[in-house]
């Protein structure tokens, strides 16, 4: 099976404040995945951190490098951003919860926004300066990796599912092995966060490597372009969605003055929708 890629421009791809109601609704053959880079200079001082909770505000500053809890920051207010629009919310105002584990029943699975919004599922990955987040109507994981060195790729490649350590190991040399290795681990983190499991569940159990006839019954995983430093993936639950729509998000738009989804709501009521 096979999902058809509709969109892929260049960034930035479209102006939020024109953007019509239309790209914020959820459609069951659509899913939305958007692109967000680590804002740099005047857009970092801009980034609308009082949308953050006390605890994302407080995971920001504890990374050591700057950077990288810029990337976090900038990466949850989009989060907040993109659902409080999908979902009638003022982004200040979405709350999150955690679905049961598929495991053990325990409150440690699949992010979701609560009280879940029938129907929104939504998935967050993070690496190397770029975030991926993904919103539809099913289950879906996403995840973003920045293309590891060799020997990385060496040594997580032994965690793998016997075959696909098979195909890596016959893969040429140098960036072929790189992307090889990046197109299947996304897949795999991205089918784990779809389930629910995580990396708790063994990532050498599924077969996710280049036979896709062999992938998981009822998953659909496809490869989504990011730019030429990451790979990426996205694992939603059912048959091919017959749309993935890929943006980027520009950095002006997670800025304080970037309200077309923060001080002043699109739905004044703040009442998320019926049904």
């Amino acid at each position: 099976m096979t999902t058809t890629i509709l969109r892929q421009t260049a960034r930035p791809v479209v102006n939020h404040l024109d953007l019509p109601d239309a790209a914020f609704t959820l459609s069951a053959d659509r899913v939305d995945l958007w692109l967000v880079r680590r804002p740099t200079g005047a857009d970092a001082e801009a980034l609308a951190l009082a949308e953050l909770d006390a605890q994302e505000r407080e995971h920001t500053d504890s990374f050591i490098r700057r950077s990288d809890g810029l990337l976090y920051a900038a990466a949850h207010v989009a989060v907040r951003r993109l659902l409080g629009r999908y979902t009638r919310t003022l982004p200040r105002d979405v709350r999150f919860m955690r679905e049961p584990c598929p495991g053990c029943g325990e409150p440690h699975g699949r992010p979701a926004v609560a009280p879940p919004p029938p129907p929104l599922h939504y998935s967050l990955s993070h690496s190397g300066g770029v975030a991926l987040v993904g919103v539809g109507t099913v289950p879906l994981g996403v995840d973003l990796e920045k293309l590891p060195g060799a020997e990385t790729v060496d040594i997580c490649s032994k965690a793998l599912h016997p075959d696909e350590q098979s195909e890596i190991a016959e893969a040429a040399a140098g960036e072929a092995r790189r992307q090889l290795f990046g197109e299947i681990w996304t897949r795999k983190e991205a089918f784990l966060k779809g389930l629910g499991t995580g990396l708790s569940r063994s990532p050498a159990e599924d077969y996710l490597g280049t036979d896709h006839d062999r992938h998981p019954d009822d998953w659909t995983m496809v490869g989504i372009p990011a730019d030429t430093s990451h790979a990426a993936a996205i694992a939603v639950a059912g048959t091919a969605t017959a749309v993935v729509d890929v943006r980027w998000v520009p950095d002006s738009w997670l800025s304080v003055a970037g309200v077309v989804c923060g001080a002043s709501a699109p739905w004044p009521d703040r009442t998320p929708p019926a049904g």
